[in-house]
């Protein structure tokens, strides 16, 4: 597959080692070659590397099994996560979510993608309800800009806000982003 189609979640082989893209940006500086600045998680030691490779480079993608898992809890150990066909609860290392783990709460429904039976990448949904726990007290009259403030979500995800959201309130969120995009 050419660099260029290589999205977040993707795993590839490079020089004979699994990996899981966690970031691909793109680059096209002025008149240059295209280049894409990859990050890239190994699924055995769960280091992070850096890697570019022009935009029309040939890359082996390794196809995954997914399966419907949910997230049940975080202990110690990891996040626990539960297959929705056969019921087996699995623990998986903190770094294989890392801080994607903020727009998750119990019972939450992901895409997990295996290979050879262990778990190495996800899906989240698009978006994602989440109350808000904390945020200072909007502005009276300060709707007229479009103004906005901080808020501490219930997962401890933080994200900025319109004035007028108060504490105790639902928005839906962006796992994309982290951004704010209306009430729940």
């Amino acid at each position: 597959m050419r660099a260029s189609d290589i999205r977040r979640g993707t795993a590839v082989v490079v020089e004979g080692t699994l990996f899981v893209v966690t970031n691909a940006d793109h680059n096209t500086p002025g008149n240059l070659r295209a280049k894409v600045q990859f990050k890239l998680r190994d699924v055995r030691k769960g280091t992070i590397i850096d890697k570019r490779v022009g935009a029309t480079d040939d890359i082996e993608v390794v196809n995954l099994d997914r399966r419907n898992v949910e997230y049940l809890y975080s202990d110690n150990d990891g996040h626990i996560l539960m297959d929705l066909e056969t019921y087996d609860q699995e623990t998986i290392a903190r770094e294989v979510f890392g801080d994607d783990i903020l727009y998750l709460k119990p019972n939450t429904q992901i895409s997990a993608l295996y290979h050879d039976g262990k778990i190495v990448s996800y899906e989240l949904p698009k978006t994602v309800d989440l109350q808000v726990t904390d945020t200072p007290p909007g502005i009276k009259g300060a709707t007229a800009t479009n103004q906005q403030k901080d808020a501490t979500l219930e997962t401890g995800l933080k994200t900025r806000v319109p004035p007028f959201i108060e504490i105790g309130e639902v928005i839906r969120v962006s796992t994309d982003g982290g951004g704010y995009l209306s009430r729940a």
